[in-house]
């Protein structure tokens, strides 16, 4: 899909503009060409390149000085990525923190600042759309589709999701998906179709703590990876242990993970493809996140449209760019696993409710999802960079955090010995939420980090909560 179509000029220009700073083109201190110039330059309005410059300045990319022009920011000091994680080299029991229920409490709290819930806010949803579909499906279907789906889920959803995977080169039918409630379900299932109480299960570290908690309830060890911000999973490391051991599955995040941000490159997916593939080993891929990409493509290319082994068990959900609440994921396989994971959603909820996927079918179909996909895309970028801004001018010196190229959460580390769970208590005292790192590792690590989530957009309240937090965060320091 050309970029043109996926966003707004101004933005293309913006997006210029940043690239020629991180390739070193225009450094720190240097002046950025004149409106008149970059709008000479690329073609385009004074005013155009007046919108991208404002962008620019409310990021924090660039300065405005009266009389003299637009410059590079100076930084006010160097964030770096976070330092890679370093789990022990074995597979371990699961214990999930007690300070994880206390989050799951308080997350969806409207009285705290959102920092802690990884949902979007419910104002950047499209929810009148969708709320009309999912009526207009209750008015004139209602009556019929009162009634148990085949546990594969309504036929209708089954067809648009394949549809979609085209976009990503993966021919997949309606008969390769599962839907599921939501992609909590999805990882269950896989986890069930592949791996038996006992069994170790490959993940990488920090992970997304629902991951944790699936594993802990169905008997599984688990052993992490060592996860750099940038470049994912240790490829060596898991090639050590898939040598050292029997892997029973492997869970990856391909795409903007959760909580790092971090998505492979696609020699590195085909490399883990064939290392997995050589050891028997089967991919649970959770690509949540894929479509909450900043770049001008559409999307990154997940690890199933790489597959040519058969091995991965691709799991996704509309939770976190459409609607949380409908609780709508799925899950697409092959002919090796499809049958046992049939099995598994029969014996756990036989199936999903109807007239919810009804509603997303409808919405997929009317192409009503890319355009609120261009929409939401745009104010998690602007939010995050605006966030990093903030960690950097409020958050105690040393502080490292991500800078994801998708999705709306960030990873921060600071400085040790800090304790994100003290932290946790104090800043809820104070009307804020976050995720402390604990909740993020099997063996209790990243005590000193901490998960942000900038699915509400930017607010003052959100700039209030998170320069608060940063002046606790150094008051213990």
């Amino acid at each position: 899909m050309p970029a043109a179509s996926t966003h707004f000029r101004y933005e293309e220009l913006a997006g210029f503009i940043t690239e020629l700073i991180r390739r070193g083109t225009l450094v720190p201190g240097s002046r950025v060409p004149s409106l008149r110039e970059i709008s000479r330059q690329r073609r385009t309005s004074v005013t155009t390149a007046l919108h991208a410059y404002r962008l620019l300045e409310d990021r924090g990319v660039i300065e405005a000085r009266p009389q003299s022009g637009y410059y590079v920011a100076q930084a006010s000091r160097d964030i770096r990525p976070p330092t890679t994680s370093r789990p022990p080299a074995r597979s371990i029991d699961i214990a999930v923190p007690a300070v994880m229920l206390k989050l799951l409490e308080h997350a969806a709290d409207p009285k705290l600042v959102p920092l802690g819930c990884a949902i979007p806010s419910p104002q950047l949803l499209a929810s009148g759309r969708l709320d009309r579909c999912l009526a207009r499906a209750a008015r004139v279907n209602g009556a019929k589709l009162n009634i148990y789906t085949p546990p594969r889920g309504h036929l209708a959803l089954r067809r648009e999701i394949a549809r979609r995977a085209l976009r990503w080169g993966q021919a997949l039918s309606p008969d390769d998906v599962l839907v599921t409630c939501g992609c909590t379900e999805a990882l269950s299932l896989a986890l069930r179709a592949v791996t038996k109480p006992g069994d170790t299960v490959a993940i990488e570290s920090p992970t997304y703590f629902g991951l944790l908690q699936v594993l802990q309830s169905l008997g599984l060890k688990a052993l992490e990876l060592p996860t750099d911000a940038r470049q994912g999973i240790a490829i060596d490391a898991l090639r050590s242990a898939c040598e050292a051991r029997r892997i029973a599955a492997c869970v990856l995040a391909s795409s903007f993970s959760n909580p790092l941000g971090c998505t492979l490159a696609e020699a590195r997916k085909l490399e883990v493809l064939a290392l997995l593939a050589r050891h028997r080993v089967p991919l649970i891929e959770d690509d949540i996140y894929g479509d909450i990409g900043f770049g001008a493509t559409e999307r990154p290319t997940p690890f199933m449209a790489l597959d040519r082994h058969g091995i991965t068990l691709h799991c996704s959900s509309f939770s976190k760019t459409l609607a949380p609440g409908y609780r709508v994921g799925w899950l697409a396989a092959g002919e090796r696993f499809m049958p046992r994971v049939i099995e598994a959603k029969v014996a756990s909820t036989l199936c999903s409710p109807v007239l919810p996927q009804l509603a997303l079918a409808e919405f997929l179909s009317s192409g009503g999802y890319d355009h609120h996909l261009r929409r939401i895309r745009r104010v998690f970028q602007d939010t995050l960079h605006r966030m990093v801004r903030a960690i950097e001018e409020s958050f105690p010196e040393g502080t490292r955090v991500t800078q994801p190229e998708g999705g709306f959460v960030l990873w921060v580390e600071l400085p040790r010995p800090a304790d994100t769970r003290q932290l946790f208590a104090q800043a809820l005292e104070r009307g804020i939420c976050f995720a402390p790192g604990v909740v993020f590792s099997a063996s209790g690590r990243h005590a000193n980090c901490l998960r942000l989530s900038g699915g509400y957009g930017w607010s003052p309240r959100l700039d209030r909560g998170l320069r608060a937090l940063g002046a606790m965060a150094r008051s213990a320091d």
